[in-house]
């Protein structure tokens, strides 16, 4: 079968290679549509921690192929989407629900053979069935949909709060609907691209605008009179981050979501963080939401055709995860 191989740090090449088995208590799938994510460059520019060599691809749709021995409540055929996050269930974090700080946490697409492919096996608790009509590409946004959801559930959105958003990707664009859908009353969202502001408008957004054209601590502040209740980063680069505690409400919540490179070291006030009780909350992957992504998902609920930039075949893969992404980028989607 073909699959996109990550080969050593800044090297990714599609290639030949066996396709794989279902073991016991594992699923075959064929795989229909894979996302991109910006964690992929973060891992190709050798950023982030990851196996070498590996297939990637942790965000991922596809159809049962072959149940594997010891598999129950899979019979083959079912559209499926996978949570890549595999927890030992047995260290400190995992006995005590934090199941993404597992001290032996392995991930499908990262330290193991993952989605840019033609099929992956993967363990059948990972496995999440789909409306079997569902469009496969819709399913592959289940993934960063269940990790917005644990930043949506650390940030603790009141009905009528305002929220900022910092980012306007594909994260930055969940972020915003998933903020009106928990009630809030205004949602700022904050890029530089002009494109990302129109569509974040169209999903939901109250107000988008340039940090790069104004004053975006004064301009939040100015909109909800005195700093946004709750402010999510999504870009993961130090000035966000630095704004962001800025531009939050006394007393708020500021939930850092986007992924900076390792060892980047970012200056904050701690005099200002006490006398403001800026609350500061991390939210790393999707501890027990992936099953809440995929009903979300199937809801139909959410606006996720609009976010889809182009669909590329496993040819294009190393090229689109090698570069930067282009102008008004927000998804690119693989069909193998």
């Amino acid at each position: 079968m073909k699959a996109v191989r990550l080969e050593s740090i800044a090297s990714m090449t599609m290639r030949s290679v066996e396709k794989p088995v279902a073991r016991p208590g594992e699923l075959l799938v064929r795989v229909l549509a894979a996302g991109i994510c910006g964690s992929d460059r973060h891992m190709y520019k050798g950023e982030y921690p990851t196996a070498i060599p590996v297939t990637m691809g942790h965000e991922f749709c596809g159809i049962v192929e072959v149940v594997g021995e010891e598999v129950t409540g899979f019979t083959g055929g079912e559209l499926v989407t996978v949570d890549p996050n595999i927890a030992c269930g047995r260290c400190h974090a995992c006995t005590r629900g934090r199941v993404n700080l597992c001290e032996g946490l392995t991930a499908i697409g990262v330290t193991r053979d993952g989605g840019f492919a033609e099929y992956v096996a993967v363990p059948c608790r990972q496995a999440f069935t789909l409306p079997a009509d569902l469009n496969p590409v819709h399913g592959a946004f289940s993934e960063p949909l269940a990790c917005c959801l644990h930043a949506i559930d650390k940030a603790e959105i009141r009905a009528g709060e305002s929220v900022a958003i910092l980012g306007g990707g594909v994260i930055g664009l969940l972020m915003v609907q998933l903020a009106r859908l928990a009630g809030a009353s205004q949602v700022i969202l904050i890029t530089r691209q002009l494109s990302r502001r129109q569509t974040a408008l169209r999903l939901g957004a109250t107000h988008a605008f340039d940090p790069t054209a104004s004053d975006a601590i004064a301009a939040v502040r100015d909109i909800t009179h005195g700093g946004a209740d709750v402010v999510i980063e999504c870009a993961g680069v130090p000035e966000t981050l630095q704004t962001g505690l800025q531009m939050t409400r006394r007393g708020g919540n500021f939930v850092l979501f986007g992924v900076t490179p390792r060892g980047v070291e970012v200056p904050v006030l701690p005099f200002d963080l006490l006398v403001n009780e800026v609350d500061i909350r991390p939210a790393y992957l999707n501890p027990f939401t992936h099953s809440r992504a995929a009903a979300l998902v199937a809801s139909g609920a959410l606006e996720l055709d609009m976010l889809v930039t182009k669909t590329i075949g496993l040819e294009e893969v190393a090229e689109v995860v090698g570069s930067a992404p282009l102008p008004g980028e927000i998804k690119v989607i693989i069909r193998p």
